[in-house]
């Protein structure tokens, strides 16, 4: 089935729904995962991205995802010169990401905030969609079009139920819920998609039980 949004794309600053509107939805996603704009960002191009993306913005759009812009932002224009006043210290480099699937609008961010910092490829799929496809070595399928947690705990039984039910608590739907570990008894990755906003109430609930180590909820970023 193909979508009014696959023909006439989304509402943006251009150039291009793939290399402008996409990857400020991916460095969008990247921002909620460090917890706010970073103060470092080290922005990895792949394939096209790498080849043509800063003829097509690509790098303006990255970093005014970082900074909080979205798509439709006329300051994505100027997000390079923002983000040297802003103090967000970035780097763009020419990489290639590794793996069998990997799709040519690829890009690694490594970012960092205080003492925390975080790892993320993201792929722009097309007419502005976009999808994570590995947090922190974690693989994940985060493709913005929902209200998301990201929740890493202790592998250890009744975690995923007792999470759920915080959320249905307070009157959260889930759409999607994954679950990724390395190893059993390891650290688990959870990733909840979900109808409704994730308020910081529930998180600071799920933050709260002794087995879980880090959370995020992230905004959508898609339609």
């Amino acid at each position: 089935m193909v979508s009014l949004l696959d023909i006439i794309g989304p509402v943006m600053v251009g150039p291009s729904s793939s290399h402008t509107a996409g990857a400020c939805r991916i460095a969008l996603l990247g921002r909620g995962l460090i917890g706010g704009t970073p103060e470092t960002a080290v922005l990895e191009l792949h394939g096209s991205f790498a080849r043509t993306g800063e003829g097509h913005g690509t790098d303006k759009a990255l970093a005014g995802g970082l900074l909080g812009f979205r798509p439709d932002d006329e300051r994505l224009r100027d997000a390079l010169d923002i983000a040297a006043r802003e103090g967000l210290s970035y780097r763009f480099e020419k990489t290639t990401v590794e793996g069998d699937e990997v799709h040519p609008n690829t890009v690694r961010m490594t970012l960092g905030r205080g003492a925390e910092q975080v790892v993320v490829i993201g792929s722009s799929l097309g007419a502005g969609r976009v999808r994570l496809s590995e947090i922190d070595g974690y693989p994940v399928e985060i493709t913005g079009s929902y209200y998301t947690q990201v929740v890493v705990a202790e592998d250890r039984r009744g975690s995923i139920a007792r999470i759920a039910q915080l959320l249905a608590d307070s009157a959260i739907n889930i759409a999607t819920l994954r679950v990724s570990r390395r190893e059993r008894g390891g650290d688990a990755f959870m990733v909840v998609e979900a109808d409704d906003p994730i308020t910081d109430a529930v998180c600071d609930q799920v933050r709260a039980l002794p087995w879980v180590r880090w959370v995020r909820a992230l905004d959508k970023v898609g339609a």
